[in-house]
């Protein structure tokens, strides 16, 4: 369906920019949500940052999630999977230090002393390069409704139609490109889906950052347009 995530982005984009949103803030999930939520943000010439979530992965098998956690310690849990799994509180409250110290880790490294771009009554675009069971997206919106977000678009461009299902009962709105009956991983969507890098995030929102700073400074071409 996609050749690579810049291709998804650009296809995701379109759709989005039809919602007709205000100055919203696009947020997209590191790592791979990012190069997405860049081409995003560069269609609607709006504000990129990121929003740090980690899977609480089980402990014998890291892959199934039983849930999240997000930027100011926001957590959402299945706990039917936990009770089927046989993990205890403990187990859980150790994993998610762990998460919450990587997460820490990563907004040091991706925004240095810079602060999370503020959220409070501002209309949040939330990006991921795919979904599947949608627990960290469930983390994210979380997180945005606490920290104030007055409307939080979720967006990727593909999921299976029970994860979007769901996360409309809970984001005002989804755009999702492809939903497909027979899902299986995200990777099969597209041709290329090499994993994304620390350093291509960074250089990701360095760019974008700096992109808008030249596009609103004085004697910017920008600029000169309005004067």
């Amino acid at each position: 369906m996609f050749a690579d995530r810049r291709d998804a982005g650009r296809q995701l984009a379109e759709h989005v920019a039809r919602l007709g949103l205000r100055e919203p803030l696009v947020l997209g999930l590191p790592r791979g949500g990012v190069p997405v939520a860049a081409e995003v943000a560069a269609r609607l010439g709006a504000q990129l940052d990121v929003l740090l979530v980690r899977k609480i992965g089980c402990p014998w098998q890291p892959e199934l999630g039983l849930g999240a956690i997000s930027e100011g310690g926001i957590r959402t849990l299945n706990a039917r999977l936990i009770a089927e799994a046989g993990v205890d509180e403990g187990q859980i409250e150790t994993i998610v230090a762990r998460e919450t110290a990587e997460i820490e880790r990563r907004a040091r490294g991706y925004r240095g002393d810079r602060p999370a771009a503020p959220v409070e009554g501002r209309t949040v675009v939330l990006v991921d390069d795919g979904l599947a069971t949608g627990y960290t997206v469930r983390a994210a919106i979380a997180a945005l409704r606490a920290r104030g977000a007055s409307r939080v678009v979720v967006a990727a461009p593909v999921a299976p139609a029970d994860t979007e299902a769901e996360l409309r009962s809970i984001a005002d709105d989804v755009v999702v490109l492809v939903t497909p009956a027979w899902f299986l991983a995200i990777g099969e969507f597209y041709d290329d889906f090499t994993q994304t890098s620390d350093e291509e995030v960074v250089s990701l929102l360095d760019g974008t950052r700096a992109e808008r700073n030249g596009l609103t400074s004085v004697g910017s071409p920008a600029a000169r347009s309005r004067a």
